[in-house]
């Protein structure tokens, strides 16, 4: 198993602050915390690393030796046994689908190769093509057991991916709490967790993402204790014959979603719930979304669609000038 390529930049700069950059499941990911000890921030990246590469291995579909990867070929036939850290994220994925009414999905695999990135923006699949894929999606189809997965139709598929990142995140947040880091910042491809302060103030700064104008912030977010994950089309999109093709796909329809939002961004209390709620809300809208939130304690959310810009009424009191 190999470890994730890595950027050790650990000597601390002037505030104390370190950073460990990598690349894993799929995006750039950063790590910056402050820790005297050299040997003991040493010690802390190597954990992290170490922990990373084995999550991956165990759960990215795109390993062919992972239990995911496992999970799927066995689809249509018979019972396969898990562990408890499998049966772990499989009861993660039901109670999220639960709580998004349906949105957060994690048997959309047959989809998801539907709308394969790599060709998809010379050619749209056919609508046959996405509603036969869309027949074999559903969690609910999914058999579970103690220590035990089915999948009861060929062609059937997981993926994790919708909250894999997110997870992970939050774990590593708890290794820093464990090495006696209270000052951190956790971000895997804008899913962030803020743990303390960044040496001068006792939060971190965090740019809100303008959908309308990529690579730009609207605004900034002053965060501790919180964490911030953004969602859109603003990054990820293509135009087929005049029209817009994001990459979040609606479970409901099978197709990318087209409601007007731009980008979603989303605080709560864990890296998870943040960023299921940015990605439900991307998916119903505005009005349903936020609503949705609303429902959540401690979630705070703010959409940006093509018309402005609206959200939860808590929002605002992170928000500080830009960057």
């Amino acid at each position: 198993m190999s470890a994730p390529h890595t950027d050790f930049t650990l000597q601390p700069d002037t505030r104390g602050v370190r950073h460990l950059g990598f690349r894993a499941l799929g995006t750039d990911c950063s790590v910056k915390f402050r820790l005297e000890d050299d040997r003991a921030a040493l010690g802390f990246a190597a954990d992290v690393l170490g922990w990373m590469g084995r999550f991956e291995a165990k759960f990215s579909r795109f390993r062919p030796d992972s239990v995911v990867s496992r999970i799927n070929r066995e689809a249509g036939g018979d019972w396969v046994p898990v562990d408890e850290e499998t049966g772990h994220m499989l009861q993660l994925a039901d109670d999220l689908h639960q709580r998004t009414h349906g949105v957060m999905d994690a048997s959309m695999l047959p989809l998801l190769k539907v709308w394969d990135w790599k060709v998809v923006h010379e050619q749209l699949p056919a609508k046959d093509e996405v509603l036969a894929a869309l027949d074999l999606c559903g969690w609910k189809r999914v058999e579970r057991r103690p220590g035990a997965v089915r999948l009861p139709q060929a062609g059937m598929g997981l993926d994790f991916g919708g909250f894999g990142k997110e997870y992970a995140v939050d774990f590593i947040g708890r290794m820093a709490g464990s090495a006696g880091i209270s000052d951190a910042l956790i971000d895997f491809g804008r899913d962030i967790l803020a743990l303390g302060g960044n040496g001068s103030h006792p939060f971190w700064h965090i740019g809100v993402e303008d959908g309308l104008h990529p690579g730009s912030c609207w605004g900034g977010l002053a965060v501790s204790g919180q964490a911030v994950c953004a969602s859109g089309d603003y990054n990820r999109h293509f135009i087929h014959d005049g029209r817009r093709y994001g990459h979040i796909l609606d479970p409901r329809t099978g197709w990318p979603v087209a409601n007007g939002t731009r980008a979603v961004t989303a605080i709560a209390s864990s890296c998870l719930e943040a960023g299921v709620f940015s990605t439900a809300v991307c998916v119903l809208g505005p009005g349903e979304g936020i609503h949705l939130a609303s429902l959540s304690r401690g979630v705070e959310i703010c959409v940006q669609t093509d018309s402005g810009v609206d959200g939860t009424r808590g929002f605002g009191r992170f928000l500080v000038k830009a960057a």
